[in-house]
């Protein structure tokens, strides 16, 4: 299916964003808040699920389970960067893959259990491709996105539909841990999550080898402390937004995490993030055109003072949106 053939109707565009606002909302919830019946909202999730334009995904959050995570730019020789980035997108330990403007640069993101699989990618993997020509590595410290955060599509629903989706506040025993332990059966069950977050509890038990009703707990307690996210795979295209864009931005130290609340709150921007590096600080923006772009870069961002330097880079194709955390092969080949 190619990306220019439709856009959603109102009805898939609210599905949509309910779904991005609490990814295991009952059908039944969803539908009473939409105003329309049960067996519709299941007929129109899975019409878009089947199509292969809508997916649930449930992804550990690396800051919470202590994943080595990093984005990475990859400058590469002219040709090459399709090839690359497919390799990179068959890697289990990939969450994103984009090629940007230009066709010389693909950016990722890499989510490694351990840090000799993370040095292994960019110690010895890329520098020894010959089409890769630079590499840039950025740690990410701290994101601003997620949650209650995340304001992009929801232009759909009222303020008052989006408080009746909202999850239940994080709490609770773990809430406030440092880190939270994952063990086997917390790997299993989060595989079958990561093809499929609206997974039933038999489903996920068979996975876990445990028993329904410790999974159902298991599962609200990964939530409630954050271990555990739900998102939401759906082409930008179809809900009207037709320009994606990374952004990477310097900003003061001392002024950092007060630009980071502001991005979180613009309705452009699903994600943004504080990262090592001189450019400081990552987003990415979706708009509906280069117009819209135009005005979010002189009057959204523009408006933030404390951006010293401010880098656009169009996303030429998306080769992966979302990805699977397992123990699996790595794919990824040196040309």
């Amino acid at each position: 299916m190619t990306d220019d053939v439709q856009t959603f109707d109102l009805l898939d565009r609210q599905l949509v964003q309910a779904l991005m606002i609490d990814g295991r909302a009952a059908f039944s919830r969803i539908a009473a808040v939409l105003g329309v019946t049960d067996q519709t909202v299941i007929r129109r999730y899975r019409r878009l699920r089947g199509a292969g334009l809508l997916r649930v995904l449930g992804l550990p959050e690396g800051e919470r389970v202590g994943l080595y995570e990093s984005r990475l730019r990859i400058q590469c020789v002219p040709g090459a960067a399709v090839d690359i980035a497919e390799a990179l997108a068959r890697r289990p330990d990939t969450g994103w893959v984009k090629i940007f403007s230009g066709g010389t640069e693909v950016g990722c993101l890499v989510s490694s259990r351990t840090r000799e699989d993370h040095e292994a990618l960019l110690l010895r993997k890329l520098p020894r491709t010959r089409q890769v020509t630079g590499v840039t590595a950025q740690t990410m410290l701290h994101e601003y996105t997620g949650g209650a955060n995340r304001c992009f599509g929801r232009d759909c629903l009222t303020g008052e539909q989006i408080a009746a989706l909202e999850p239940a506040p994080a709490g609770g025993e773990g809430a406030g841990e440092d880190l939270v332990r994952l063990d086997d059966a917390d790997h299993a069950m989060l595989a079958v999550l990561a093809r499929d977050g609206r997974a039933g509890y038999p489903e996920l038990a068979a996975a876990a080898g445990r028993s329904e009703s410790t999974v159902r707990r298991r599962v609200e307690y990964l939530r409630g402390s954050g271990a555990l996210s739900f998102d939401v795979e759906v082409h930008s295209v179809h809900l009207g937004y037709a320009l994606e864009a990374g952004i990477s931005a310097t900003v003061a130290p001392s002024e950092l995490a007060a630009v980071g609340r502001a991005l979180a709150r613009h309705p452009q921007v699903p994600f943004a993030a504080a990262v090592t590096g001189a450019a400081n600080l990552a987003a990415s923006v979706l708009c509906r055109d280069q117009r819209d772009l135009y005005r979010y870069m002189t009057e959204g961002i523009g408006a933030l003072t404390a951006v010293h330097r401010l880098e656009v880079l169009p996303v030429l194709r998306s080769v992966k949106r979302a990805g699977l955390m397992s123990d699996g092969s790595r794919l990824f080949d040196a040309p």
